[in-house]
């Protein structure tokens, strides 16, 4: 029940254009370095803000820091989170100003500002977090020089984005012509839920096959709440945050028809399993206005699968070191990416999951 709307092709909270002095460097990227100061002043920043710390954590859906006073209040893992946006944002940077000879206006650093001061407030919505302040608050806590990078970046991967041939422009026209497109996608629905033990699966699957209705499914088999309202759920609208997660749970079943398939549910740590059916009992047509949102988040989606691409592309292309008390640049799965450092027990939490499994956030 999320999701996370972002703008960017790499994490808006990538590095710009300051941190060239101090040697050696926490990480430097095609010539451009951040000193071990200047990254420490970055991650101090989330401790001494909680407001910057909530909608930050929120943009990246994970905890950047864990609350506390010095050094050892980071986490290794939390380290490796940002070092790598910062990274990739330096990448983009430089790519964005060697390659496409472009640096961002003043209108266009203007637009990055509020564009991301949006994108933080959007976050912290679908993570459902309160954050002390508003977005705008947040980005006046990072220290100037940290700011000023973070919209630098904004802007030059906004530019970058606009350049891909496969990516929509999120214009009004544009996103008028998605919706028109696609309108079907933004119903109004109205759901109806059964949570069924796994010892009752086949029982279920079977009464389905033999016509039995939702409504009586989950009277007959469901252990939630709403199975005696024959399942009902409760209805949202596009500009729900729980919306994408929703249309995305009830699948391509038929309206009044769970999927034959379940979801996995478990309700508490450690506990029992169940298998979730989410059936759309209703659904009505929306307006562009109510449903815009979740158009852009599904554009932005869409964008991002070809984002991804050319960001992996540019970080195989760029030369980068690390500091190996931060992090090891390496290899993952997904591409180049930072790993946490091999740190003593007694220094940190990390983990042998965390040494060997790169910690960066997939973007979406």
């Amino acid at each position: 029940m999320r999701r996370v709307i972002i703008l960017l092709v790499v994490a808006v909270l990538g590095a710009g254009w300051y941190g060239f002095a101090a040697s050696p460097s926490a990480l430097a990227v095609d010539g451009t370095s951040v000193s071990p100061a200047e990254f420490r002043v970055e991650l101090n920043a989330f401790i001494a803000n909680p407001g910057l710390y909530c909608y930050v954590s929120s943009l990246l859906n994970a905890a950047v820091t864990t609350p506390g006073a010095g050094r050892d209040s980071i986490t290794a893992a939390s380290e490796v989170q940002w070092m790598n946006l910062r990274l990739e944002g330096i990448a983009i940077d430089r790519y964005v100003a060697t390659t496409l000879h472009h640096l961002p206006s003043a209108s266009e650093l203007a637009s990055a500002q509020a564009s991301l001061e949006g994108e933080l407030t959007q976050a912290a919505v679908h993570a459902s977090q309160s954050c002390p302040g508003t977005a705008a608050q947040a980005l006046a806590e990072m220290p100037a020089a940290m700011r000023a990078a973070q919209v630098e970046d904004q802007a030059s991967s906004a530019y970058l984005l606009s350049k891909l041939n496969a990516t929509i422009s999120l214009t009004p026209a544009n996103i008028k012509t998605y919706y028109l497109a696609h309108q079907s996608s933004y119903d109004k629905l109205c759901v109806a839920v059964a949570i069924v033990p796994q010892t009752s699966l086949a029982n279920f699957a079977a009464s389905q096959s033999q016509g039995m209705s939702v409504s009586a499914l989950a009277k007959k088999y469901s252990v939630d709440a709403s199975a005696v309202r024959g399942g009902a759920y409760g209805c949202f609208a596009p500009n729900s945050s729980s919306y994408a997660s929703v249309r995305n749970d009830i699948g391509t079943a038929a309206v009044g028809h769970f999927p034959t398939t379940s979801l996995s549910y478990t309700p508490t740590a450690g506990g029992a399993t169940y298998g979730l059916f989410v059936a759309a009992t209703s659904k009505t047509p929306t307006t562009l206005a109510m449903a815009q949102g979740a158009v852009i988040n599904d554009i932005q989606t869409q964008n991002a699968a070809t984002g991804n691409t050319v960001k992996s592309n540019i970080l195989y292309a760029a030369a980068v070191s690390v500091d190996p008390a931060f992090g090891r640049w390496g290899l993952s799965t997904s591409g180049p990416s930072v790993f946490a450092p091999a740190l003593p027990t007694e220094t940190g939490p990390a983990t042998t999951t965390q040494l060997t499994t790169a910690s960066t956030t997939p973007y979406q």
